[in-house]
Protein backbone atom coordinates (compact mmCIF):
# COMPACT_ATOMS: atom_id res chain seq x y z
CA UNK A 1 0.00 0.00 0.00
CA UNK A 2 2.15 2.76 -0.85
CA UNK A 3 0.74 6.05 -0.55
CA UNK A 4 -0.63 6.75 -3.95
CA UNK A 5 -1.36 10.21 -6.13
CA UNK A 6 -4.41 11.18 -7.81
CA UNK A 7 -2.84 12.98 -10.28
CA UNK A 8 -0.39 10.26 -11.59
CA UNK A 9 -2.75 8.88 -14.32
CA UNK A 10 -2.31 13.10 -15.49
CA UNK A 11 0.94 12.99 -15.48
CA UNK A 12 1.57 9.68 -17.31
CA UNK A 13 -0.91 10.87 -19.92
CA UNK A 14 1.70 13.64 -20.51
CA UNK A 15 3.95 11.43 -21.43
CA UNK A 16 2.13 9.00 -24.04
CA UNK A 17 1.61 5.84 -21.62
CA UNK A 18 -0.57 3.79 -19.92
CA UNK A 19 -0.11 3.14 -16.42
CA UNK A 20 1.49 -0.15 -15.43
CA UNK A 21 -0.59 -3.01 -15.34
CA UNK A 22 -4.16 -1.35 -15.19
CA UNK A 23 -5.49 -2.88 -18.21
CA UNK A 24 -4.05 -6.41 -17.69
CA UNK A 25 -6.04 -9.08 -15.59
CA UNK A 26 -5.87 -13.06 -15.50
CA UNK A 27 -9.02 -15.04 -16.72
CA UNK A 28 -7.44 -17.51 -14.47
CA UNK A 29 -9.81 -18.41 -11.82
CA UNK A 30 -8.24 -19.28 -8.42
CA UNK A 31 -9.41 -22.67 -6.54
CA UNK A 32 -10.87 -21.16 -2.85
CA UNK A 33 -13.46 -19.14 -4.69
CA UNK A 34 -16.17 -18.95 -3.06
CA UNK A 35 -18.96 -20.73 -5.01
CA UNK A 36 -16.65 -21.17 -7.91
CA UNK A 37 -16.04 -17.78 -9.26
CA UNK A 38 -14.21 -14.36 -8.09
CA UNK A 39 -15.69 -12.16 -5.23
CA UNK A 40 -17.52 -9.06 -7.71
CA UNK A 41 -16.12 -6.00 -6.13
CA UNK A 42 -18.18 -2.42 -7.30
CA UNK A 43 -16.41 0.18 -6.60
CA UNK A 44 -17.93 4.22 -7.00
CA UNK A 45 -16.63 7.33 -5.63
CA UNK A 46 -18.98 6.90 -2.82
CA UNK A 47 -19.32 3.04 -2.50
CA UNK A 48 -17.39 0.01 -2.50
CA UNK A 49 -20.17 -2.83 -2.30
CA UNK A 50 -18.19 -6.66 -2.16
CA UNK A 51 -20.98 -9.42 -4.21
CA UNK A 52 -19.52 -11.80 -1.08
CA UNK A 53 -18.93 -10.92 2.18
CA UNK A 54 -18.81 -14.94 3.88
CA UNK A 55 -15.83 -16.60 2.47
CA UNK A 56 -14.44 -19.92 2.42
CA UNK A 57 -10.36 -20.36 3.72
CA UNK A 58 -8.14 -20.66 0.84
CA UNK A 59 -7.50 -18.58 -2.01
CA UNK A 60 -9.82 -16.12 -3.24
CA UNK A 61 -10.09 -14.07 -6.45
CA UNK A 62 -11.52 -10.36 -6.14
CA UNK A 63 -12.55 -8.53 -9.42
CA UNK A 64 -12.49 -4.81 -8.27
CA UNK A 65 -14.27 -2.80 -11.53
CA UNK A 66 -14.29 0.82 -10.98
CA UNK A 67 -17.49 2.76 -12.69
CA UNK A 68 -16.69 5.85 -10.40
CA UNK A 69 -14.49 9.19 -11.71
CA UNK A 70 -11.84 9.13 -9.52
CA UNK A 71 -8.91 6.34 -9.61
CA UNK A 72 -9.37 4.10 -6.45
CA UNK A 73 -7.52 1.54 -4.62
CA UNK A 74 -8.64 -2.25 -3.86
CA UNK A 75 -7.25 -3.55 -0.30
CA UNK A 76 -7.81 -6.75 2.05
CA UNK A 77 -7.43 -6.38 5.36
CA UNK A 78 -6.54 -8.44 8.78
CA UNK A 79 -6.99 -7.51 12.04
CA UNK A 80 -4.42 -4.29 13.00
CA UNK A 81 -4.92 -3.54 9.10
CA UNK A 82 -2.38 -5.97 8.17
CA UNK A 83 -2.29 -5.82 4.51
CA UNK A 84 -2.86 -8.97 2.96
CA UNK A 85 -2.89 -8.20 -0.56
CA UNK A 86 -4.05 -4.49 -2.62
CA UNK A 87 -5.32 -3.78 -5.93
CA UNK A 88 -3.83 0.18 -6.66
CA UNK A 89 -4.39 2.54 -9.24
CA UNK A 90 -7.67 1.26 -10.52
CA UNK A 91 -8.77 4.19 -12.84
CA UNK A 92 -12.47 5.03 -14.18
CA UNK A 93 -13.74 2.06 -16.15
CA UNK A 94 -10.73 0.00 -15.37
CA UNK A 95 -11.46 -3.69 -14.16
CA UNK A 96 -8.51 -5.35 -11.95
CA UNK A 97 -7.89 -8.49 -10.15
CA UNK A 98 -6.59 -9.35 -6.91
CA UNK A 99 -5.75 -13.10 -5.82
CA UNK A 100 -4.98 -13.71 -2.14
CA UNK A 101 -4.72 -16.47 0.59
CA UNK A 102 -7.04 -16.18 3.48
CA UNK A 103 -6.90 -18.56 6.38
CA UNK A 104 -10.21 -18.01 8.76
CA UNK A 105 -10.48 -15.35 10.75
CA UNK A 106 -12.26 -11.85 10.18
CA UNK A 107 -10.95 -9.10 7.71
CA UNK A 108 -11.70 -6.27 5.44
CA UNK A 109 -12.05 -4.90 1.78
CA UNK A 110 -11.65 -1.53 1.44
CA UNK A 111 -12.11 0.90 -1.64
CA UNK A 112 -9.59 4.09 -1.62
CA UNK A 113 -11.50 5.98 -4.30
CA UNK A 114 -9.05 9.07 -4.70
CA UNK A 115 -6.26 6.70 -2.94
CA UNK A 116 -6.71 8.24 0.00
CA UNK A 117 -8.15 7.65 3.73
CA UNK A 118 -8.75 4.87 5.75
CA UNK A 119 -11.54 3.36 2.80
CA UNK A 120 -14.83 2.37 1.81
CA UNK A 121 -14.87 -0.92 4.51
CA UNK A 122 -16.66 -3.92 4.31
CA UNK A 123 -16.28 -6.94 6.54
CA UNK A 124 -15.45 -9.98 5.46
CA UNK A 125 -15.78 -13.09 7.73
CA UNK A 126 -13.78 -16.07 6.41
CA UNK A 127 -14.67 -19.70 7.63
CA UNK A 128 -13.48 -23.34 7.30
CA UNK A 129 -10.14 -24.80 6.42
CA UNK A 130 -8.16 -25.05 3.45
CA UNK A 131 -4.33 -26.24 2.54
CA UNK A 132 -2.54 -23.60 2.49
CA UNK A 133 -0.22 -23.20 -0.65
CA UNK A 134 2.75 -23.28 1.60
CA UNK A 135 2.39 -26.96 1.96
CA UNK A 136 3.77 -27.20 -1.29
CA UNK A 137 7.35 -27.77 -0.67
CA UNK A 138 8.57 -25.51 -3.94
CA UNK A 139 6.33 -22.95 -2.49
CA UNK A 140 7.36 -23.59 1.02
CA UNK A 141 10.75 -22.90 0.13
CA UNK A 142 10.33 -20.37 -1.76
CA UNK A 143 8.86 -18.30 1.03
CA UNK A 144 11.31 -19.01 3.18
CA UNK A 145 14.26 -17.96 0.64
CA UNK A 146 12.28 -14.72 0.04
CA UNK A 147 12.32 -14.08 4.12
CA UNK A 148 15.92 -14.62 3.54
CA UNK A 149 16.07 -11.90 1.46
CA UNK A 150 14.07 -9.69 3.86
CA UNK A 151 16.28 -10.51 6.76
CA UNK A 152 19.28 -9.13 5.16
CA UNK A 153 17.79 -5.94 3.51
CA UNK A 154 15.90 -4.79 6.83
CA UNK A 155 19.83 -5.93 8.08
CA UNK A 156 21.47 -3.02 5.98
CA UNK A 157 18.37 -0.95 6.32
CA UNK A 158 18.64 -0.37 10.00
CA UNK A 159 22.47 0.45 9.40
CA UNK A 160 21.72 2.96 6.72
CA UNK A 161 19.07 4.38 8.21
CA UNK A 162 21.46 4.49 11.66
CA UNK A 163 23.99 6.41 9.81
CA UNK A 164 21.53 8.91 8.42
CA UNK A 165 20.10 9.67 11.57
CA UNK A 166 23.28 10.12 13.20
CA UNK A 167 24.37 12.86 10.01
CA UNK A 168 20.54 14.34 10.31
CA UNK A 169 21.44 14.64 14.22
CA UNK A 170 25.27 15.98 13.49
CA UNK A 171 23.61 18.84 11.04
CA UNK A 172 26.02 17.24 8.50
CA UNK A 173 23.65 18.08 5.34
CA UNK A 174 25.80 17.07 2.70
CA UNK A 175 26.52 13.50 4.17
CA UNK A 176 23.36 12.81 5.05
CA UNK A 177 22.39 13.44 1.36
CA UNK A 178 24.46 11.36 0.21
CA UNK A 179 23.27 8.48 2.64
CA UNK A 180 19.60 9.46 2.16
CA UNK A 181 19.22 7.24 -1.41
CA UNK A 182 21.38 4.87 0.12
CA UNK A 183 18.53 4.09 3.39
CA UNK A 184 15.77 4.00 0.94
CA UNK A 185 17.15 1.42 -1.25
CA UNK A 186 16.88 -1.02 1.51
CA UNK A 187 13.14 0.00 2.20
CA UNK A 188 12.15 -0.02 -1.69
CA UNK A 189 13.62 -3.62 -2.02
CA UNK A 190 11.33 -4.94 0.66
CA UNK A 191 8.39 -2.21 0.29
CA UNK A 192 5.40 -4.59 0.04
CA UNK A 193 6.22 -6.30 3.44
CA UNK A 194 7.70 -3.07 5.17
CA UNK A 195 4.32 -1.17 4.40
CA UNK A 196 1.83 -3.97 5.22
CA UNK A 197 1.85 -2.51 9.11
CA UNK A 198 -0.81 -0.10 9.67
CA UNK A 199 0.08 3.54 9.79
CA UNK A 200 3.71 2.55 9.72
CA UNK A 201 3.93 2.92 6.35
CA UNK A 202 2.87 6.70 6.05
CA UNK A 203 4.61 7.71 8.95
CA UNK A 204 8.00 6.79 7.58
CA UNK A 205 7.64 6.95 3.63
CA UNK A 206 4.52 9.73 3.32
CA UNK A 207 5.14 12.49 1.03
CA UNK A 208 3.48 16.18 2.15
CA UNK A 209 0.25 15.76 0.06
CA UNK A 210 -0.19 12.43 1.43
CA UNK A 211 -1.30 13.83 4.66
CA UNK A 212 -4.51 13.50 6.49
CA UNK A 213 -5.40 16.31 8.07
CA UNK A 214 -4.53 16.76 11.44
CA UNK A 215 -1.75 14.36 11.40
CA UNK A 216 1.92 15.39 11.46
CA UNK A 217 4.09 14.90 8.74
CA UNK A 218 7.03 12.47 9.90
CA UNK A 219 9.16 10.04 8.11
CA UNK A 220 12.33 9.90 5.24
CA UNK A 221 10.34 12.59 2.98
CA UNK A 222 10.18 14.98 5.44
CA UNK A 223 13.41 15.26 6.40
CA UNK A 224 14.09 15.09 2.48
CA UNK A 225 12.49 18.63 2.29
CA UNK A 226 14.59 19.99 4.86
CA UNK A 227 17.95 18.80 3.66
CA UNK A 228 17.31 19.94 -0.15
CA UNK A 229 15.00 22.51 0.15
CA UNK A 230 14.91 24.72 3.28
CA UNK A 231 18.71 23.46 3.88
CA UNK A 232 18.65 23.08 7.54
CA UNK A 233 18.25 19.82 9.81
CA UNK A 234 19.28 21.35 12.77
CA UNK A 235 15.51 20.98 14.54
CA UNK A 236 15.33 17.63 13.12
CA UNK A 237 16.77 15.26 16.06
CA UNK A 238 13.75 14.29 17.25
CA UNK A 239 11.95 13.78 13.28
CA UNK A 240 15.10 11.51 12.93
CA UNK A 241 14.75 9.83 16.07
CA UNK A 242 10.86 8.95 15.26
CA UNK A 243 12.24 7.77 11.86
CA UNK A 244 14.97 5.25 13.23
CA UNK A 245 12.23 4.09 15.89
CA UNK A 246 9.75 3.52 13.09
CA UNK A 247 12.16 1.56 11.09
CA UNK A 248 13.16 -0.19 14.04
CA UNK A 249 9.38 -1.75 14.02
CA UNK A 250 8.85 -2.18 10.59
CA UNK A 251 12.56 -4.26 10.78
CA UNK A 252 11.07 -6.31 13.76
CA UNK A 253 7.58 -6.92 12.45
CA UNK A 254 9.27 -7.71 8.62
CA UNK A 255 11.01 -10.57 9.98
CA UNK A 256 8.08 -12.08 12.60
CA UNK A 257 5.90 -12.16 9.82
CA UNK A 258 5.23 -15.35 8.12
CA UNK A 259 4.46 -14.80 4.59
CA UNK A 260 2.23 -16.61 1.81
CA UNK A 261 3.57 -17.35 -1.75
CA UNK A 262 0.79 -15.15 -3.14
CA UNK A 263 2.12 -12.33 -1.00
CA UNK A 264 5.42 -12.32 -2.61
CA UNK A 265 3.43 -12.59 -6.13
CA UNK A 266 1.09 -9.88 -5.24
CA UNK A 267 4.76 -7.99 -3.83
CA UNK A 268 6.51 -8.44 -7.56
CA UNK A 269 3.42 -6.55 -8.69
CA UNK A 270 2.90 -3.78 -6.68
CA UNK A 271 7.06 -2.96 -6.56
CA UNK A 272 6.59 -2.14 -10.44
CA UNK A 273 3.13 -0.03 -9.97
CA UNK A 274 5.36 1.69 -6.91
CA UNK A 275 7.72 2.39 -10.11
CA UNK A 276 4.68 3.48 -12.19
CA UNK A 277 2.92 5.33 -9.38
CA UNK A 278 5.69 7.47 -8.06
CA UNK A 279 9.38 6.94 -9.99
CA UNK A 280 7.93 7.07 -13.03
CA UNK A 281 6.09 10.82 -12.46
CA UNK A 282 9.59 11.88 -10.49
CA UNK A 283 7.02 12.46 -7.34
CA UNK A 284 8.34 9.99 -5.01
CA UNK A 285 11.49 12.26 -4.26
CA UNK A 286 10.57 15.63 -5.38
CA UNK A 287 12.78 17.54 -3.34
CA UNK A 288 16.27 14.98 -3.74
CA UNK A 289 15.62 14.00 -7.29
CA UNK A 290 16.95 10.50 -6.43
CA UNK A 291 14.01 8.60 -7.79
CA UNK A 292 16.31 6.15 -9.87
CA UNK A 293 17.67 5.08 -6.71
CA UNK A 294 14.00 3.99 -5.51
CA UNK A 295 13.39 2.41 -9.21
CA UNK A 296 16.36 0.00 -9.44
CA UNK A 297 15.34 -0.81 -5.69
CA UNK A 298 11.96 -1.73 -6.34
CA UNK A 299 13.10 -3.35 -9.78
CA UNK A 300 15.65 -5.62 -7.94
CA UNK A 301 13.11 -6.52 -5.17
CA UNK A 302 10.38 -7.71 -7.88
CA UNK A 303 13.29 -10.13 -9.35
CA UNK A 304 13.96 -10.98 -6.02
CA UNK A 305 10.36 -12.52 -5.02
CA UNK A 306 10.34 -13.82 -8.77
CA UNK A 307 13.81 -15.60 -8.03
CA UNK A 308 12.06 -17.42 -4.90
CA UNK A 309 9.17 -18.47 -6.94
CA UNK A 310 11.04 -19.23 -10.14
CA UNK A 311 11.32 -23.10 -10.00
CA UNK A 312 7.07 -23.35 -9.57
CA UNK A 313 7.02 -20.46 -12.10
CA UNK A 314 9.28 -22.90 -14.43
CA UNK A 315 7.62 -26.06 -13.43
CA UNK A 316 3.71 -24.18 -14.16
CA UNK A 317 4.86 -21.85 -16.93
CA UNK A 318 7.98 -21.57 -18.30
CA UNK A 319 7.29 -19.39 -21.42
CA UNK A 320 6.21 -16.57 -18.40
CA UNK A 321 9.36 -17.11 -17.05
CA UNK A 322 11.35 -16.45 -20.19
CA UNK A 323 8.68 -13.61 -20.96
CA UNK A 324 9.83 -12.03 -17.15
CA UNK A 325 13.47 -12.37 -18.27
CA UNK A 326 13.17 -10.73 -20.89
CA UNK A 327 11.57 -7.53 -19.77
CA UNK A 328 13.10 -7.39 -16.52
CA UNK A 329 16.23 -7.51 -18.99
CA UNK A 330 15.01 -4.37 -20.74
CA UNK A 331 14.33 -2.73 -17.57
CA UNK A 332 17.74 -2.53 -16.78
CA UNK A 333 19.24 -1.90 -19.32
CA UNK A 334 17.46 1.05 -19.43
CA UNK A 335 18.40 2.10 -15.65
CA UNK A 336 22.02 1.01 -16.18
CA UNK A 337 22.25 3.49 -19.29
CA UNK A 338 21.75 6.38 -16.17
CA UNK A 339 24.51 5.28 -14.12
CA UNK A 340 26.75 7.58 -12.36
CA UNK A 341 29.82 7.07 -10.60
CA UNK A 342 28.30 7.76 -7.31
CA UNK A 343 24.92 6.29 -8.09
CA UNK A 344 22.36 7.40 -10.77
CA UNK A 345 21.82 10.87 -12.57
CA UNK A 346 19.18 13.41 -10.87
CA UNK A 347 15.48 12.24 -11.75
CA UNK A 348 15.27 16.37 -13.58
CA UNK A 349 18.54 15.57 -16.02
CA UNK A 350 15.96 12.76 -18.13
CA UNK A 351 14.25 14.15 -21.17
CA UNK A 352 11.11 13.11 -21.71
CA UNK A 353 12.09 10.75 -24.79
CA UNK A 354 13.99 8.65 -21.80
CA UNK A 355 11.19 8.87 -18.97
CA UNK A 356 8.37 7.44 -21.81
CA UNK A 357 10.95 4.42 -22.38
CA UNK A 358 11.14 3.79 -18.93
CA UNK A 359 7.19 3.91 -18.50
CA UNK A 360 6.90 2.04 -21.99
CA UNK A 361 9.02 -0.90 -20.27
CA UNK A 362 7.79 -0.80 -17.00
CA UNK A 363 4.43 -1.25 -18.81
CA UNK A 364 5.48 -4.04 -20.48
CA UNK A 365 6.97 -5.81 -17.46
CA UNK A 366 3.65 -5.02 -15.35
CA UNK A 367 1.79 -7.45 -17.86
CA UNK A 368 3.48 -10.51 -17.07
CA UNK A 369 4.47 -10.00 -13.45
CA UNK A 370 0.32 -9.82 -13.30
CA UNK A 371 -0.04 -13.14 -14.53
CA UNK A 372 2.54 -14.78 -11.56
CA UNK A 373 -0.24 -15.00 -8.68
CA UNK A 374 -2.58 -16.56 -10.52
CA UNK A 375 -0.06 -19.32 -11.51
CA UNK A 376 1.42 -19.48 -8.24
CA UNK A 377 -2.77 -20.06 -7.07
CA UNK A 378 -3.04 -23.62 -8.91
CA UNK A 379 -3.30 -26.79 -7.25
Amino acid sequence: MRISRPSTVLVLALVGVTLAGCGSSSDDKASGDKKGGPVSVAATDTSCKLGDTELDAGTSTFEIKNTGSKVTEFYVYAEGDRIMGEVENIGPGLTRKLIVELPAGSYQGACKPGMKGDGLRTALKVTGASESLGTDAQLAEATASYQRYVKSQTTALIAKTTEFVAAVKANDIEKAKALFPVARTYWERIEPVAESFGDLDPRTDARENDVEPGTEWTGFHRIEKDLWVTKDVSKDGALADQLLKDVQEVVTKSNSVKLSPLELANGAKGLLDEVATGKITGEEDRYSHTDLWDFQANVEGSKAAIAALRPTLEDRNPALVKELDTRFAAVQKLLDAQTTDDGFKLYTDLTQAEIKQFATAVDALSEPLSQVAAVVAQK
